[in-house]
């Protein structure tokens, strides 16, 4: 009896065999998707803002790669500013509706070394394209500046920025 029960039971065990598992197809990744849609969507709608305000003004603005709207209004004649120029600016911050947020003085310049960080982004890729001297406006998408939730203080998330820059001083890094 004991006899059949070990061969009743190794036959169960050997004649086992482990589930087939179906090959699952992957799923899009519909939260990422959907993400990329949103961004594409907000991008567009930033870039046709911003191109609203600069043509209702009678702007005539560069429009970098990254999104970024330049104007010029004075080109300068000193030092260009590139990589590690340590650059001296004042500056406004504006919303686009023209509610001012922040702003350094001529007597109280803000002090940036390029590439080092310390600024948005969109505000280091314009004084790239500045020399000393040079008066600019620089009309920066959301993502070049504080993207979805804002700097938490003045500036509210999604916010197109102005700033209006003045070069005060470029020096070689």
């Amino acid at each position: 009896m004991v006899k059949r029960i070990l061969v009743l039971l190794s036959y169960f065990l050997f004649s086992c065999e482990p589930p087939v598992q179906e090959q699952q197809e992957p799923q899009p990744d519909r939260i990422g998707e959907q993400f990329v849609r949103t961004n594409r969507y907000m991008h567009h709608r930033h870039q046709d803002q911003i191109g609203a305000f600069v043509e209702r003004l009678g702007w005539e603005a560069e429009t970098t790669p990254s999104g970024l709207w330049i104007v010029i209004g004075e080109p300068g004649e000193g030092p260009r500013v590139g990589e590690g120029s340590r650059v001296t600016y004042s500056y406004e911050c504006l919303l686009l509706d023209g509610t001012p947020c922040y702003s350094a003085t001529f007597q109280d310049p803000k002090v940036v070394t390029i590439g080092l960080g310390g600024v948005e982004t969109g505000v280091e890729e314009g004084l790239r394209h500045l020399r000393q001297g040079a008066g600019a406006t620089f009309l920066i998408p959301p993502h070049l500046a504080h993207g979805n939730f804002g700097d938490r203080n003045m500036i509210p998330g999604n916010t197109v920025l102005i700033y209006r820059v003045k070069i005060l001083e470029v020096r070689a890094g």
